[in-house]
């Protein structure tokens, strides 16, 4: 499965390729990793044809991961990619908004990565 995780913190990609270390050499998971909204919607139309789980934050400069995810639920509608919103801020503001937005799950920071292997490993 085909991964795209957005979040402009450069530091997300090491942490995810250290904790699905085992997952990605097994090719059972695969990340592509972008750092902003505009970088993501650029990857998805390249990955159009791939099946794509979507991990975006949803503070980042730019386009906001809300914003991301308002722009995927209204033009992916076949098939439509499932994505989690992952925040420091795991407020009810948020919660509320991004589910009204269509996002299938939501995460808060620090993430726990015992909690997202499980939730990814059910997908597999």
């Amino acid at each position: 499965m085909k991964i795209l995780v957005v979040d402009d913190e450069q530091d997300v990609k090491v942490l995810f390729q250290q904790r699905f270390r085992k997952e990605i050499k097994k090719e059972e998971l695969e990340f592509v990793f972008a750092f902003s909204g505009e970088e993501a919607l650029k990857l998805m139309k390249a990955m159009e044809h791939e099946a794509v789980l979507i991990l975006s934050d949803i503070n980042m400069p730019g386009m906001s991961g809300l914003e991301l995810l308002d722009n995927i639920k209204k033009n992916y509608v076949k098939p439509p990619p499932m994505v989690m919103m992952i925040t420091a801020y795991g407020d009810d503001e948020n919660r509320t908004m991004a589910k009204n937005l269509g996002a299938d799950d939501f995460l808060t920071k620090p993430l726990d990565f015992s909690l997202l292997k499980n939730k990814l490993i059910t997908l597999i």
